[in-house]
């Protein structure tokens, strides 16, 4: 068994701005511990080394600015907006996934929707 889990990817353009994209991520079913029924896991390149947990009481408004890095954003609690240099806005929350690759250029603005907290995993990618 198989499926595709939809992601967001947020991409520097030629121009030096930064741009949604749209991709998939294969997720094919597997046995990832003994005594664990097959799920459906996706590789996401990713190293544990330098993941990060982000949890802010208050609410997150942004300056724009590229990625430190390119990396996934999981959020899991708490739902925010970001702005790409076209001006076209996506709102994520919880079981949405995002892959940051505006790594220079203009970037983008982040900014947190409703009330704190806020809670995102940022997974860097080998």
């Amino acid at each position: 068994m198989s499926e595709v889990k939809r992601f967001t990817k947020i991409v520097r353009t030629e121009e030096g701005g930064s741009a949604f994209e749209e991709d998939e991520l294969q997720l094919d079913e597997q046995r990832i511990a003994s005594g664990v029924p097959p799920t459906l896991v996706g590789r996401m390149s990713s190293s544990a080394d330098g993941v990060l947990f982000l949890f802010s009481a208050t609410k997150i408004d942004s300056e724009p600015h590229p990625a430190p890095r390119r990396q996934w954003v999981v959020p899991l609690r708490g739902r925010f907006e970001v702005e790409v240099s076209n001006g076209e806005r996506r709102r994520f929350g919880p079981g949405d996934l995002i892959f940051v690759a505006d790594t220079t250029g203009k970037g983008h603005v982040s900014s947190s929707v409703g009330e704190p907290p806020f809670e995102v995993l940022f997974v860097p990618t080998d």
